[in-house]
């Protein structure tokens, strides 16, 4: 309705967001889950034949149940996406906005340094998500507290040469899935899941109005896909996001762990916002309480649309997932939040 944004200086604006229903019912499977290695906020999470590598920090480690990690490659600065080429090379983005692909230092366009997203499709194309032109990777929540959508997306031949740019004006894209000459991209400020066009950038919309801040995809067993959820939304964040002069006084004036915005762990502080009885009440922390920080990952079937999902509750410790990987029937889950890797089985739901 046209009238609609004249009529909410007067009424006010509707702070709605979706509830957690139907395919993203709560549940404490993640919380269930056994814990199959415990890192420092594990990242990105790729399989290497026999091995399961996950990126953490300024290393790629290589884990196994029962053992402890081992060191595959060690890099200058911390590492924001990874993924392997269909010929085994590990391919690697670096806060310091450098991409190496087996070691090797990739030419990259101007303004691409918040590379959030990597990945091959099968023919070698390489695909690349760029966060935001303004902020680096780490910086995500400052350019969703600005509101930033200057995101973009890139592609590589299988054959190299120069990346070329087929879509811009993204509201931090996190993840990928090529599939056939399209490619399904998480846009977390946005809330969804689009699919672009390979060749013409030409894009639509897949899924909408998620009940929080998508990350990355990988493919699922069946055709379908699965979807990490690094934080969830709330009403006090979505109002926040509408007060222009507030959002800029916090940013200014408070330090960024305690701002009212998404969190990929919470709960560790006295100082951070919401601690009062609507959390917590007589020292127990209430599972359904609104919650900066949450842990959910999503099954996508065919036509990517929910059927089922996993989650860790406010008063879980497995929260900010930011990547699933599943291999031989088993589903593994990085938990940024919970500084762990869970191991499911990808067939028990």
């Amino acid at each position: 309705m046209i009238l609609d944004p004249i009529l909410d200086m007067f009424r006010g604006k509707a702070v709605t967001i979706p509830p957690l229903d139907g395919a993203f019912r709560p549940n404490t499977r993640l919380d269930d889950a056994p814990a199959f290695a415990e890192l420092t906020e594990p990242d990105n999470l790729l399989v290497s034949g026999d091995r399961l590598l996950v990126s953490g920090g300024n290393t790629v480690l290589s884990i196994a149940a029962e053992t402890e990690p081992k060191v595959v490659e060690t890099f200058p600065s911390p590492i924001t996406a990874s993924a392997l080429s269909p010929s085994g090379d590990l391919t690697v983005a670096l806060e310091s906005g450098k991409l190496l692909i087996s070691g090797k230092e990739v030419s990259l366009p101007a303004g691409v340094s918040c590379i959030t997203a990597l990945a091959y499709a099968e023919d070698g194309t390489l695909w690349l998500a760029n966060g935001s032109t303004e902020h680096l990777a780490s910086q995500w929540a400052v350019d969703l507290m600005k509101k930033g959508a200057s995101g973009s997306l890139w592609k590589r031949a299988a054959a190299g040469g120069d990346f070329r740019k087929v879509a811009g004006d993204l509201a931090f894209p996190y993840g990928l899935l090529p599939v056939g000459g399209h490619v399904l991209v998480s846009e977390s400020w946005r809330h969804q899941l689009i699919r672009l066009d390979g060749a013409t950038g030409n894009r639509s919309t897949v899924l909408t109005h998620l009940p929080g801040y998508p990350s990355r995809l990988s493919p699922s067993a069946d055709g379908g896909a699965w979807l990490s959820l690094f934080a969830p939304r709330n009403r006090l964040i979505e109002f926040v996001l509408q007060e222009t002069h507030y959002r800029q006084d916090m940013i200014d004036q408070v330090p960024p762990p305690y701002w009212i915005a998404p969190a990929l762990a919470s709960n560790r502080s006295f100082l951070e916002p919401l601690q009062c009885g609507g959390i917590r009440t007589m020292g127990i922390h209430k599972p359904w309480s609104p919650s900066r920080s949450y842990g959910l990952v999503v099954k996508l079937d065919q036509g990517m649309q929910p059927q089922f999902s996993l989650h860790s509750r406010a008063n879980g410790t497995r929260h900010g997932i930011c990547s699933v990987t599943e291999e031989d029937g088993r589903l593994f889950i990085a938990s940024r939040g919970g500084d762990c890797v869970l191991a499911v089985d990808a067939g028990g739901f």
